[in-house]
């Protein structure tokens, strides 16, 4: 599967979280770190699982008499593919409409605010 293929429902990103903390993890390690947040049945993460190693978001493998499941792409790379979806169909692949809706919509502090204004700094220097 491409990179640019990657398309991870909500609940297929809850998994890959928990397993991107700390991979590799059985059915039963992700059911209960998912189970503290929210009612979950094991047979429905177990599905999901399933459904998302058919579609080549997770591999499996056999450690003793269970399985582990770990990611197939990294984090950074799901994440720039979802955001750059979201930045093409949402606000038409503009980067600075987002940047506008995000910092109108929520209260930025001044450390993020600063931290904004390094890496814009760091990108006019690299061109």
């Amino acid at each position: 599967m491409d990179k640019n293929k990657i398309t991870p429902t909500a609940a297929e990103l809850e998994i890959l979280n928990v397993l991107w903390a700390k991979e590799p993890l059985t059915v039963r390690e992700i059911h209960e770190q998912l189970a503290e947040k929210k009612d979950v049945g094991y047979t429905t993460i177990l599905k999901i699982m399933q459904n998302m190693t058919a579609k080549k978001l997770l591999k499996r493998t056999l450690i003793g008499r269970s399985h582990a499941y770990s990611t197939v792409y990294k984090k950074e790379d799901t994440q720039s593919t979802l955001l750059n979806r979201f930045v093409d169909n949402a606000f038409g692949g503009s980067a600075s409409s987002l940047v506008m809706q995000l910092l109108g919509n929520r209260k930025t502090s001044e450390k993020e605010l600063n931290e904004i204004k390094e890496i814009i700094k760091q990108l006019e220097q690299n061109k």
